[in-house]
């Protein structure tokens, strides 16, 4: 009889244990997805992905230490195995510790369980050398987030989801000067620079001296992650309620965000479902939508019909709006105002056959575009859906 009571209390026991595991689960809040912070004061975060190698990880430490500069070091369980030590001389510099994965593989193609082996694994092993914790900033191998993933991260103990707003495309072996080019003509407050430590990023030492010169010249303070965050003022988070014909690309395009962080701040789970009136937020927004006219400089073998057509608007419009009396008689280096339109000036682009293994956040990243701009740009409705073989339009 005993043991039948001990047996139903057992039961019982377990039974209660699943529940409460389940409702944790249940009620754990996504990640949140920073791509910047929106502030007014002059802080950036430079921010290093660690891969397999780190070949450059001890020179990039000096440089920041000459500096007097804290930075945010995304660490992967694999390269951590590979050089343990560079991993310990990271932290012993005071730098701030961020989960990168264990064999930096795409999130949005696991499970939540694997997801959570990838950063558990990771943390284990970093705690483990430097007594100190990954959590709770986690960056996605090639940016690759969805609303799935930022559940999972966020269940496994990972508040927050590190993208960038500046990408060095470093790992392509750009020079020093191309590199600085990129931080000096994006940055601006609240500014994440994504870097990497690898030997496939020989530019990145060289061009650190004089970009943190630059960047000090300018009058911004060097900040990590952590310490960013707590500048980002959520007050003036921007806001837009749908209209009849938008699609979440067509949003994502006018604010300049991914169609992956739109969807993720909103709890949108399809990218096909939105409805007029829909009020949504636009994540990591200190970037102001384009204004209502852009302006066009008349090159050779212009005509108004040509520049209307490429503007989306009509050459009455743009007469009137420049007071054009005869619209035969434009010149060369006359610079117009194009009316009532947010249509950028067409870009150049570049074409893409799709790999064994590619995905568009993998090639958007290649490309320092957005998903949401090769989406546009291919009339695809359903991110996950490229084939091998496809040939893609890349827009610069």
């Amino acid at each position: 009889m005993k043991r039948k009571v001990i047996r139903g209390a057992m039961a019982l026991f377990i039974l209660l244990a699943m529940v409460i595991t389940q409702s944790i689960s249940v009620s754990a809040a996504a990640s949140k997805f920073v791509t910047s912070v929106n502030t007014t004061n002059k802080v950036v975060a430079l921010t290093f992905d660690d891969g397999a190698d780190g070949a450059n990880t001890n020179k990039i430490l000096d440089i920041l230490a000459k500096n007097n500069v804290k930075a945010t070091f995304f660490l992967t369980g694999s390269g951590a195995n590979n050089h343990p030590q560079y991993i310990k001389n990271i932290a012993a510099k005071g730098h701030q510790l961020g989960n990168h994965s264990y064999k930096h593989p795409d999130f949005t193609k696991l499970t939540a369980t694997q997801m959570k082996s990838e950063l558990d694994r990771t943390e284990a092993l970093i705690k483990s050398l430097t007594g100190k914790t990954t959590k709770p900033i986690f960056r996605a191998p090639f940016g690759a987030v969805n609303s799935t993933v930022l559940s999972g991260v966020g269940a496994a103990g990972y508040g927050y989801t590190i993208q960038w707003n500046i990408d060095t495309v470093d790992w392509k072996g750009l020079t020093a000067s191309q590199i600085n080019t990129k931080v000096q003509t994006n940055i601006k407050p609240g500014s994440i620079v994504l870097m990497h430590t690898g030997a496939g990023a020989p530019g990145t030492p060289l061009a650190l001296p004089t970009m943190i010169s630059q960047l000090k010249a300018k009058g911004y303070k060097f900040v990590t992650v952590s310490q960013l965050l707590a500048y980002q003022n959520t007050s003036t988070n921007k806001t837009y309620t749908v209209k009849s014909g938008d699609t979440l690309y067509s949003i994502a395009r006018t604010y300049g965000v991914t169609v992956s962080a739109l969807a993720a701040a909103n709890n949108i789970t399809n990218y096909s479902l939105i409805y007029v009136g829909q009020v949504l937020i636009i994540p990591g927004t200190t970037v102001t939508p384009p204004t209502t006219t852009v302006k066009y400089t008349v090159k050779s073998g212009d005509t108004l019909y040509k520049i209307a057509t490429m503007y989306n608007t009509t050459v009455a419009k743009i007469a009137a709006a420049n007071n054009i009396a005869n619209v035969n008689s434009i010149y060369v280096g006359q610079v117009l105002v194009i009316p009532g339109t947010t249509v950028t000036p067409p870009t150049t682009t570049v074409k893409y056959t799709v790999k064994s293994g590619d995905t568009l956040y993998k090639i958007a990243t290649m490309y320092n575009t957005t998903v949401a701009k090769i989406a546009a740009a291919n009339n695809i409705t359903n991110v996950s859906l490229i084939s091998v073989g496809q040939v893609l339009t890349i827009p610069k």
